[in-house]
Protein backbone atom coordinates (compact mmCIF):
# COMPACT_ATOMS: atom_id res chain seq x y z
CA UNK A 1 0.00 0.00 0.00
CA UNK A 2 0.95 3.66 -0.49
CA UNK A 3 3.74 3.03 -2.99
CA UNK A 4 5.84 6.18 -3.32
CA UNK A 5 4.64 7.67 -0.03
CA UNK A 6 7.15 8.87 2.56
CA UNK A 7 6.48 7.86 6.17
CA UNK A 8 7.22 10.12 9.13
CA UNK A 9 6.53 10.35 12.83
CA UNK A 10 5.60 13.98 13.53
CA UNK A 11 5.10 15.60 16.95
CA UNK A 12 1.52 16.58 17.63
CA UNK A 13 0.14 18.40 20.66
CA UNK A 14 0.51 15.56 23.15
CA UNK A 15 1.02 12.56 20.88
CA UNK A 16 3.40 11.51 18.12
CA UNK A 17 1.53 11.23 14.83
CA UNK A 18 2.37 8.71 12.11
CA UNK A 19 1.98 10.21 8.63
CA UNK A 20 2.20 8.96 5.06
CA UNK A 21 3.04 11.79 2.67
CA UNK A 22 3.17 12.14 -1.13
CA UNK A 23 2.35 14.47 -3.98
CA UNK A 24 2.59 18.17 -4.68
CA UNK A 25 0.17 21.05 -4.78
CA UNK A 26 -2.18 22.35 -2.08
CA UNK A 27 -1.91 20.40 1.20
CA UNK A 28 -4.70 17.91 1.95
CA UNK A 29 -4.96 16.05 5.25
CA UNK A 30 -6.87 12.74 5.34
CA UNK A 31 -8.14 11.28 8.63
CA UNK A 32 -9.51 7.78 9.23
CA UNK A 33 -12.21 6.46 11.54
CA UNK A 34 -12.90 3.62 13.97
CA UNK A 35 -11.85 0.80 14.02
CA UNK A 36 -9.40 1.48 11.21
CA UNK A 37 -6.10 3.22 10.50
CA UNK A 38 -4.86 5.52 7.75
CA UNK A 39 -4.74 2.41 5.53
CA UNK A 40 -8.43 3.06 4.72
CA UNK A 41 -7.24 5.75 2.27
CA UNK A 42 -4.83 3.47 0.36
CA UNK A 43 -7.17 2.99 -2.59
CA UNK A 44 -7.61 6.68 -3.42
CA UNK A 45 -4.75 8.58 -1.73
CA UNK A 46 -2.30 7.99 -4.63
CA UNK A 47 -4.77 9.52 -7.05
CA UNK A 48 -5.38 12.49 -4.76
CA UNK A 49 -1.59 12.91 -4.60
CA UNK A 50 -1.62 13.63 -8.34
CA UNK A 51 -3.30 16.95 -7.51
CA UNK A 52 -2.42 17.65 -3.86
CA UNK A 53 0.30 17.27 -1.24
CA UNK A 54 -1.45 14.46 0.62
CA UNK A 55 -0.84 13.77 4.32
CA UNK A 56 -2.52 10.57 5.53
CA UNK A 57 -2.35 10.42 9.33
CA UNK A 58 -3.14 7.95 12.09
CA UNK A 59 -5.16 9.54 14.89
CA UNK A 60 -3.65 9.41 18.37
CA UNK A 61 -4.23 5.97 19.86
CA UNK A 62 -4.68 4.36 16.43
CA UNK A 63 -2.31 2.65 14.02
CA UNK A 64 1.30 3.71 14.44
CA UNK A 65 0.62 6.96 16.31
CA UNK A 66 1.31 7.05 20.04
CA UNK A 67 -1.45 6.30 22.54
CA UNK A 68 -1.38 8.64 25.56
CA UNK A 69 -2.68 7.11 28.77
CA UNK A 70 -6.13 8.44 29.62
CA UNK A 71 -9.06 8.08 32.00
CA UNK A 72 -12.63 9.02 31.25
CA UNK A 73 -11.78 10.14 27.72
CA UNK A 74 -9.70 13.09 28.95
CA UNK A 75 -6.92 12.72 26.35
CA UNK A 76 -9.16 11.57 23.49
CA UNK A 77 -11.50 14.52 23.18
CA UNK A 78 -11.75 15.55 19.55
CA UNK A 79 -10.37 18.95 20.53
CA UNK A 80 -7.15 17.28 21.73
CA UNK A 81 -7.00 14.98 18.72
CA UNK A 82 -7.56 17.94 16.41
CA UNK A 83 -4.82 19.93 18.12
CA UNK A 84 -2.48 17.05 17.31
CA UNK A 85 -3.25 17.37 13.62
CA UNK A 86 -2.91 21.14 13.47
CA UNK A 87 0.48 20.86 15.21
CA UNK A 88 1.59 18.03 12.93
CA UNK A 89 0.61 19.91 9.78
CA UNK A 90 2.49 22.99 11.00
CA UNK A 91 5.53 20.80 11.66
CA UNK A 92 5.25 19.69 8.02
CA UNK A 93 5.10 23.32 6.90
CA UNK A 94 1.34 23.60 6.30
CA UNK A 95 -0.30 26.44 8.21
CA UNK A 96 -3.51 26.18 6.16
CA UNK A 97 -4.81 23.06 4.45
CA UNK A 98 -7.77 21.15 3.07
CA UNK A 99 -9.17 18.42 5.26
CA UNK A 100 -11.23 15.23 4.90
CA UNK A 101 -12.23 12.89 7.70
CA UNK A 102 -14.25 9.70 7.88
CA UNK A 103 -16.15 8.52 10.98
CA UNK A 104 -14.12 9.48 14.11
CA UNK A 105 -11.73 11.32 11.80
CA UNK A 106 -14.70 13.32 10.58
CA UNK A 107 -15.46 14.30 14.16
CA UNK A 108 -11.87 15.39 14.66
CA UNK A 109 -12.08 17.28 11.36
CA UNK A 110 -15.18 19.33 12.11
CA UNK A 111 -13.85 20.10 15.60
CA UNK A 112 -10.66 21.39 13.93
CA UNK A 113 -12.73 23.59 11.63
CA UNK A 114 -14.55 25.07 14.63
CA UNK A 115 -11.47 25.49 16.83
CA UNK A 116 -8.94 26.43 14.12
CA UNK A 117 -10.79 28.27 11.33
CA UNK A 118 -7.50 29.88 10.29
CA UNK A 119 -6.07 26.45 9.46
CA UNK A 120 -8.93 24.66 7.68
CA UNK A 121 -9.47 25.95 4.15
CA UNK A 122 -12.06 23.41 2.99
CA UNK A 123 -13.68 20.55 4.94
CA UNK A 124 -15.16 17.21 3.88
CA UNK A 125 -16.82 14.91 6.42
CA UNK A 126 -17.72 11.35 5.50
CA UNK A 127 -20.75 9.45 6.82
CA UNK A 128 -21.37 11.27 10.10
CA UNK A 129 -23.71 13.78 11.71
CA UNK A 130 -22.59 16.05 14.58
CA UNK A 131 -21.81 14.19 17.80
CA UNK A 132 -24.43 15.96 19.91
CA UNK A 133 -27.04 15.35 17.19
CA UNK A 134 -26.10 11.66 17.05
CA UNK A 135 -26.81 11.28 20.76
CA UNK A 136 -30.04 13.26 20.58
CA UNK A 137 -31.47 11.31 17.65
CA UNK A 138 -30.83 7.84 19.12
CA UNK A 139 -34.10 5.94 19.36
CA UNK A 140 -34.58 2.22 19.94
CA UNK A 141 -33.56 1.30 16.40
CA UNK A 142 -30.56 3.62 16.52
CA UNK A 143 -29.47 2.28 19.88
CA UNK A 144 -29.48 -1.24 18.50
CA UNK A 145 -27.65 -0.41 15.26
CA UNK A 146 -25.17 1.95 16.97
CA UNK A 147 -24.85 0.05 20.24
CA UNK A 148 -21.08 0.59 20.26
CA UNK A 149 -21.53 4.28 21.15
CA UNK A 150 -22.78 3.30 24.62
CA UNK A 151 -20.83 0.05 24.95
CA UNK A 152 -17.38 1.53 24.28
CA UNK A 153 -18.14 4.47 26.57
CA UNK A 154 -18.70 2.20 29.59
CA UNK A 155 -16.08 2.62 32.36
CA UNK A 156 -12.77 0.84 32.08
CA UNK A 157 -12.20 -2.14 32.19
CA UNK A 158 -15.53 -3.54 30.95
CA UNK A 159 -15.31 -2.95 27.17
CA UNK A 160 -11.51 -3.33 27.15
CA UNK A 161 -11.76 -6.73 28.84
CA UNK A 162 -14.57 -8.02 26.64
CA UNK A 163 -12.99 -6.86 23.35
CA UNK A 164 -9.55 -8.01 24.50
CA UNK A 165 -10.79 -11.59 24.78
CA UNK A 166 -10.89 -11.80 20.95
CA UNK A 167 -9.92 -8.47 19.33
CA UNK A 168 -9.74 -9.71 15.73
CA UNK A 169 -13.21 -11.26 15.95
CA UNK A 170 -14.61 -7.98 17.31
CA UNK A 171 -12.83 -5.95 14.63
CA UNK A 172 -13.96 -8.14 11.74
CA UNK A 173 -17.53 -8.29 13.08
CA UNK A 174 -17.64 -4.49 13.37
CA UNK A 175 -16.22 -3.89 9.91
CA UNK A 176 -18.58 -6.37 8.26
CA UNK A 177 -21.66 -5.14 10.14
CA UNK A 178 -21.30 -1.58 8.88
CA UNK A 179 -20.96 -2.46 5.18
CA UNK A 180 -23.81 -2.86 2.74
CA UNK A 181 -22.71 -6.44 1.98
CA UNK A 182 -22.35 -7.36 5.68
CA UNK A 183 -18.92 -8.77 4.89
CA UNK A 184 -15.28 -7.69 4.79
CA UNK A 185 -15.13 -8.05 1.01
CA UNK A 186 -14.82 -4.28 0.49
CA UNK A 187 -11.49 -4.13 2.33
CA UNK A 188 -8.21 -4.99 0.63
CA UNK A 189 -6.21 -7.85 2.18
CA UNK A 190 -3.35 -5.46 2.98
CA UNK A 191 -5.66 -3.01 4.73
CA UNK A 192 -7.35 -5.80 6.71
CA UNK A 193 -3.96 -7.07 7.81
CA UNK A 194 -3.03 -3.61 9.07
CA UNK A 195 -6.36 -3.11 10.84
CA UNK A 196 -6.03 -6.44 12.61
CA UNK A 197 -2.42 -5.89 13.61
CA UNK A 198 -3.10 -2.39 14.91
CA UNK A 199 -6.29 -3.27 16.79
CA UNK A 200 -4.85 -6.41 18.39
CA UNK A 201 -3.04 -4.42 21.12
CA UNK A 202 -4.34 -3.57 24.62
CA UNK A 203 -3.27 0.08 24.31
CA UNK A 204 -5.15 0.46 21.01
CA UNK A 205 -8.33 -1.10 22.42
CA UNK A 206 -8.13 1.19 25.45
CA UNK A 207 -7.51 4.27 23.27
CA UNK A 208 -10.54 3.49 21.12
CA UNK A 209 -12.72 3.14 24.21
CA UNK A 210 -11.37 6.44 25.51
CA UNK A 211 -12.25 7.98 22.14
CA UNK A 212 -15.87 6.92 22.63
CA UNK A 213 -15.90 7.90 26.31
CA UNK A 214 -14.92 11.37 25.20
CA UNK A 215 -17.66 11.25 22.59
CA UNK A 216 -20.27 10.56 25.26
CA UNK A 217 -19.11 13.35 27.56
CA UNK A 218 -16.45 15.91 26.61
CA UNK A 219 -17.16 16.07 22.87
CA UNK A 220 -20.89 16.28 23.44
CA UNK A 221 -20.35 19.15 25.87
CA UNK A 222 -18.09 20.98 23.40
CA UNK A 223 -20.71 20.60 20.67
CA UNK A 224 -23.44 21.80 23.00
CA UNK A 225 -21.46 24.87 23.98
CA UNK A 226 -20.77 25.74 20.34
CA UNK A 227 -24.43 25.32 19.44
CA UNK A 228 -25.50 27.48 22.37
CA UNK A 229 -23.03 30.19 21.31
CA UNK A 230 -24.08 29.90 17.63
CA UNK A 231 -20.51 29.11 16.59
CA UNK A 232 -20.44 27.75 13.05
CA UNK A 233 -17.98 26.17 10.65
CA UNK A 234 -16.61 28.91 8.42
CA UNK A 235 -14.97 26.70 5.78
CA UNK A 236 -16.89 25.45 2.76
CA UNK A 237 -18.08 21.95 3.62
CA UNK A 238 -18.79 18.75 1.70
CA UNK A 239 -20.85 15.89 3.16
CA UNK A 240 -20.49 12.40 1.69
CA UNK A 241 -22.59 9.54 3.03
CA UNK A 242 -23.37 5.95 2.14
CA UNK A 243 -26.86 5.09 0.92
CA UNK A 244 -27.00 2.33 3.54
CA UNK A 245 -24.94 4.04 6.24
CA UNK A 246 -26.19 5.23 9.63
CA UNK A 247 -26.66 8.94 8.74
CA UNK A 248 -28.92 8.06 5.81
CA UNK A 249 -31.18 6.00 8.09
CA UNK A 250 -32.01 9.07 10.16
CA UNK A 251 -33.17 11.26 7.29
CA UNK A 252 -31.31 13.69 5.05
CA UNK A 253 -27.80 14.11 6.55
CA UNK A 254 -27.64 17.66 5.16
CA UNK A 255 -30.53 18.60 7.44
CA UNK A 256 -28.56 17.39 10.48
CA UNK A 257 -25.77 19.84 9.62
CA UNK A 258 -27.96 22.89 9.05
CA UNK A 259 -27.14 25.42 11.71
CA UNK A 260 -23.57 24.17 12.00
CA UNK A 261 -22.16 25.65 8.80
CA UNK A 262 -21.92 29.38 8.08
CA UNK A 263 -20.78 29.10 4.49
CA UNK A 264 -21.34 26.88 1.48
CA UNK A 265 -22.43 23.30 2.18
CA UNK A 266 -22.94 20.57 -0.40
CA UNK A 267 -23.78 16.92 0.01
CA UNK A 268 -23.67 13.75 -2.04
CA UNK A 269 -24.82 10.20 -1.46
CA UNK A 270 -22.72 7.29 -2.73
CA UNK A 271 -23.51 3.57 -2.93
CA UNK A 272 -22.79 1.22 -0.06
CA UNK A 273 -22.69 1.41 3.69
CA UNK A 274 -20.57 3.27 6.20
CA UNK A 275 -17.11 2.75 4.69
CA UNK A 276 -17.60 4.98 1.69
CA UNK A 277 -13.92 5.25 0.72
CA UNK A 278 -13.61 1.49 0.39
CA UNK A 279 -17.15 0.56 -0.64
CA UNK A 280 -17.55 3.33 -3.24
CA UNK A 281 -14.01 4.49 -4.04
CA UNK A 282 -14.67 5.96 -7.48
CA UNK A 283 -17.73 7.92 -6.43
CA UNK A 284 -16.07 9.17 -3.25
CA UNK A 285 -12.90 10.12 -5.10
CA UNK A 286 -14.88 12.04 -7.71
CA UNK A 287 -16.74 13.99 -5.00
CA UNK A 288 -13.53 14.86 -3.16
CA UNK A 289 -11.68 15.90 -6.31
CA UNK A 290 -14.52 18.14 -7.45
CA UNK A 291 -14.79 19.77 -4.03
CA UNK A 292 -11.12 20.24 -3.18
CA UNK A 293 -10.13 21.35 -6.69
CA UNK A 294 -12.30 24.47 -6.45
Amino acid sequence: MFEGFETRIVPGAGADIFCRIAGSGPPLLLLHGYPQTSAMWAGIAPRLAERFTVVVADLRGYGQSSAPDSRGGEHYAKRSMGNDMVAAMRELGHERFRLAGHDRGGRVAYRMALDHPEAVERLAVLDIVPTVAMWERLDAAGALSSYHWAFLAQPNPLPERLIGADPVFYLDHTLARWTASRSTSAFSPDALTEYRRAFNRPEAIHAACEDYRAGATIDRAHDGADREASRRIAAPMLLVWGAEGTPAKGGDPVDAWRGWVAGEMTGTQVPGGHFVVEEAPEETLAALLAFFAD
